[in-house]
């Protein structure tokens, strides 16, 4: 059972930054899925890749991973590249 830490992103979508401090610590998928007979859709009978926990911090989320013995791989966040402008840059 392993699983990946990261800090959650703000979307292209998105202006702001609400919920983007939080830090999630979500299980790898063990078996692959496989489609349905009757209905086609894809499911597995791993339960574990459906988990998503979310943490106010990085160490929080290493600290319940080393607790349970989770393997886990930290994904960094990525620095924020600002691309400033002025509105008058629009025009030329």
């Amino acid at each position: 059972m392993s699983a990946r830490i990261y800090q959650i992103q703000k979307n292209a979508m998105q202006s702001g930054k609400a919920l983007t401090h939080k830090w999630v610590l979500e299980f790898a998928q063990a078996e692959a899925k496989t489609p349905d007979p009757l209905t086609g859709w894809a499911g597995s009978g791993d339960t574990q890749s459906q988990v998503k926990l979310t943490f106010p911090t990085q160490d929080a989320a290493i600290a319940y991973a080393d607790k349970y013995g989770i393997a886990y791989t930290l994904i960094p966040t990525p620095p924020k590249a600002l691309k400033i402008q002025a509105y008058a840059d629009n025009f030329r």
